[in-house]
């Protein structure tokens, strides 16, 4: 499985959280899309092609989809992290929220929720749900194009350790494979960074 962070979006470009789930890619985003899809057109050869419900992934694996031939599914609980009152704020405001929030545990970030949002460790439950599905589509090839914090989510879940998580660049990608009864561990493309919107 080929997970794929969506390209740029304004927000992705401010450097904060989106004020709404629908917004778009920029120029850049779609160009990186582009240049993605060349080069998992060279180097793969995907069954199917998913993505999150989010118009910024929608756009990015329409733009994949056509460099493949692959005509993208929505796969359903791969949206975005419900940021809550994050929203259009800058990234920095997380940790602001964080520290003055009494109930904010240092050692376990991840099952840190923001006010109206959701924690990351709920993003892992339904991420693992939703690509549990895939098993029994009998798929060789998959790739799903998502969002910063389903990509962390699903390798936390893979590696049972939220510390062995990243966040790709826009239109960075991760590569899992499913071993046996168990998937390996992931396979990073592109640099990093911390936070998605």
């Amino acid at each position: 499985m080929i997970l794929v962070r969506h390209g740029e979006t304004a927000a992705n470009r401010a450097r904060h959280f989106a004020e709404h789930d629908e917004i778009p890619l920029t120029q850049t985003g779609r160009e990186q899309a582009r240049e993605l899809a060349a080069l998992l057109a060279r180097d793969f050869k995907p069954d199917v092609l998913l993505s999150s419900p989010y118009i910024r992934a929608r756009e990015t694996s329409e733009i994949i989809g056509a460099a493949l031939s692959l005509e993208p599914e929505i796969l359903p609980g791969t949206h975005e992290r419900n940021f809550g009152s994050l929203k259009g704020h800058p990234y920095e405001r997380m940790g602001e929220l964080m520290l003055a929030d009494a109930l904010y545990d240092a050692t376990q970030p991840w099952h840190w929720t923001p006010p109206d949002g959701e924690s990351l460790e709920q993003v892992r439950h339904r991420t693992a749900a939703a690509i549990e599905t895939l098993h029994s589509r009998g798929v060789d090839e998959v790739v799903l194009v998502c969002h910063g914090a389903v990509i962390q989510s699903i390798c936390a879940h893979v590696t049972g350790e939220w510390r062995e998580t990243f966040v790709p660049p826009n239109c960075g990608f991760v590569v899992i494979e499913h071993l046996g009864e168990k998937w390996s561990h992931p396979v990073i493309a592109g640099e990093w960074e911390c936070l998605d919107t």
